[in-house]
């Protein structure tokens, strides 16, 4: 600080006689002379001399010379040097932000071309994401199950948010489960046969069930050839689809719509807007009671026919059906691993995936779950139920053979490779992937979904939440052995 600021701050051009006076008796007392006292005006006041004393302590020698290097370079420094000096200074500021920005941008851009490219690879049904590779069996012990059913569970899905699960059973009711705590949060009680006029819900087995891409609807399918529509949230009844002439076999919502798709006994397809209450249309082609049925975002649907071998996809908006042959029993279950892959399951115990573009299996195991039987006489495990995580090459396939197989898909969705099987015992008779694929869910009941050709009095009706457990990484394993 220049010594003027002191002059002017202390300075008092109006001083008395008496005043100059009691100064100097002042100055006689505390030793000092008339020069002195000049010079002791133009220091600091005491607190703010104590805060420069105090950043003083605390820098090192270090500093303390760069601090007196840089005063002395301003204290040369001409006020157009000083300008020129800090205007440099700013537009280097300027610069290092500029460049930070445009890296920003440039991950930004980044991941929105990833993003993009997955959802193109996921239009062309192209994309595989490789988890199946990370996975381990997880131990018996972390199967969690949920029991609140009397007969064996049918169905179940699990809501887009991984929150809450669906299940229905033969005994005709609909449970809404919370899968962290594992309570019962809404039970749809079913009601005997002969009370559909006055009973809100199902009074006959229910057989399927599906769930909106956006958790808003909750669709249920049952023997009495009736479609039940639910708000998910609170299980409120809304709406009853009747048309079907056989059992609802098989539902599903379009991905990203409110467009329902319905399969049945019937042979038929039927396409419904709930958001409008109605019905669109009806698809014929199989030759046989429809077992099962799927969708994802495209308008169309694939659908197992049983006996009669095939498996079809139905191209909604051109009105034609691509028929597919390769299994030598009744397909049982069918879903989509993406917009061009599906996965099906049958009672002569295969698995296939297939390709829409290919009118044969792109690969088959078969006896996937083992037989069963006298020696020579010996029959194979039915499929029950299969799951695939979307855009993935992990699927999933139930039986009755007590174990739930977790598949690899291979390169492009050639072949399949067993990963692990998880012991459960029972009819799996619904199997779901969670949309964050950290878990799978399985419907277990003594008896098959659509019969009761045999019943496994070992088991128990209930819900299985297996978790997906991963290979620890690097860093992981680095921290456990430490």
């Amino acid at each position: 600080m220049s010594s003027s600021f002191f002059i002017k701050t202390k300075g008092n051009p109006k001083t008395t006689k008496k005043g100059k006076e009691t100064a100097a008796v002042k100055r006689k007392a505390d030793g000092d002379s008339g020069g002195q006292s000049k010079i002791r005006a133009k220091k600091p006041s005491k607190k703010y001399s104590e805060e420069i004393s105090s950043e003083s302590e605390a820098e090192s020698p270090a500093v303390s010379k760069k601090r007196q290097a840089s005063e002395e370079i301003e204290s040369e420094e001409t006020p157009q040097e000083k300008k020129l000096r800090l205007a440099k200074f700013y537009l280097e500021q300027l610069k290092e932000e500029e460049e930070k920005k445009a890296e920003d941008e440039a991950f930004e851009t980044d991941l929105i071309a990833g993003r993009l490219q997955e959802e193109v690879l996921e239009q062309k049904g192209k994309l595989q994401r490789p988890i199946a590779k990370d996975l381990i069996p997880p131990d018996t012990s972390e199967i969690r199950v949920l029991r609140g059913h009397k007969l064996p569970i049918t169905c179940l899905v699990i809501t887009p948010d991984d929150r809450c699960i669906f299940s229905a059973a033969k005994d005709c009711s609909i449970i809404k489960w919370d899968i962290e705590s594992g309570k019962k949060l809404h039970t749809i009680h079913g009601g005997r046969k002969g009370t559909e006029d006055r009973h809100v819900g199902h009074t006959a087995h229910i057989l399927c069930m599906t769930i909106s891409s956006d958790g808003k609807y909750l669709g249920t399918g049952d023997m009495n050839k009736l479609i039940m529509i639910w708000e998910a949230e609170t299980c409120k009844h809304l709406y009853k689809f009747t048309g079907h002439k056989g059992p609802v076999s098989g539902l599903s919502f379009r991905k990203g719509t409110h467009d329902l798709y319905s399969a049945s006994h019937d042979r038929s397809i039927k396409v419904w807007n709930v958001d409008e209450n109605a019905y669109v249309e009806t698809l014929f082609g199989h030759q046989d009671a429809i077992t099962g049925l799927d969708s994802l975002s495209r308008e169309r649907c694939v659908t197992a026919g049983g006996r009669d071998g095939t498996v079809r996809v139905w191209k909604i908006a051109e009105e034609s059906q691509l028929v597919f042959h390769g299994h030598e029993g009744s397909i049982d279950c069918v879903q989509l691993i993406n917009e061009e892959h599906m996965i099906t399951g049958a009672d002569d115990g295969s698995v296939s995936l297939w390709s829409v573009n290919k009118k044969k299996p792109l690969g088959t195991v078969k006896q996937a779950h083992g037989c069963h039987g006298d020696l020579g006489l010996e029959q194979p495990h039915w499929v029950a139920s299969v799951a695939a995580l979307q855009n993935s090459d992990t699927v999933a396939s139930g039986s009755h053979n007590s174990q739930v197989n977790v598949w690899k898909c291979g390169q492009n969705y050639r072949g399949l490779e067993l990963l692990f099987s998880v012991p459960v015992s029972g009819f799996i008779n619904s199997l779901k992937f969670s949309s964050s694929g950290q878990f799978l869910v399985a419907g277990v009941g003594q008896e098959h979904r659509l019969g009761r050709w045999w019943r496994l009095k070992e088991a128990k009706n209930g819900i299985y939440i297996i978790p997906l457990k991963r290979k620890p990484s690097n860093a992981e394993e680095a921290k456990q052995t430490k």
